[in-house]
């Protein structure tokens, strides 16, 4: 991953989606059950490793992850931002829809463009006009 200060600001972003989705999710049941598997407790503290692994390892790790959510924790899925399926992308992508796809597209060639012309670009601001959310 090129870490110039957009990408950055990117990367920023998604890390601070993934900590709080790991926060919440750790308070969900099978995690939060006293009689919770091993399983389970290994996949908790993978998930809550994971804001710590960088480079290459964090998209590959992370894919593994949420495509384990999505198969094997379905009742998560709700707690999880849809960013993070298009941040992580390979098979995440599956779980997503052409529109929403296209939106996030969008996102990455605005921040390129910014790039490309050294202008300001903030991530979240976009995102925000993208989605409707202003």
């Amino acid at each position: 991953m090129n870490n110039d200060k957009y990408d950055q600001n990117y990367i920023e972003f998604h890390l601070r989606l993934l900590n709080a989705f790991v926060e919440k999710v750790s308070h969900q049941l099978p995690f939060c059950s006293e009689d919770c598997n091993q399983d389970d407790q290994e996949f908790l503290v993978a998930l809550k490793q994971l804001p710590t692994v960088g480079g290459a390892a964090l998209l590959i790790q992370g894919q593994e992850l949420l495509c384990k959510i999505v198969a094997g924790y379905p009742q998560l899925m709700h707690f999880l931002p849809r960013d993070l399926l298009w941040f992580f992308g390979g098979d995440c992508l599956h779980y997503m829809p052409d529109e929403e796809i296209s939106l996030f597209q969008l996102l990455d060639e605005q921040r390129q463009a910014a790039r490309e012309a050294s202008s300001l670009f903030s991530y979240e601001h976009a995102r925000a006009l993208a989605f409707g959310l202003h």
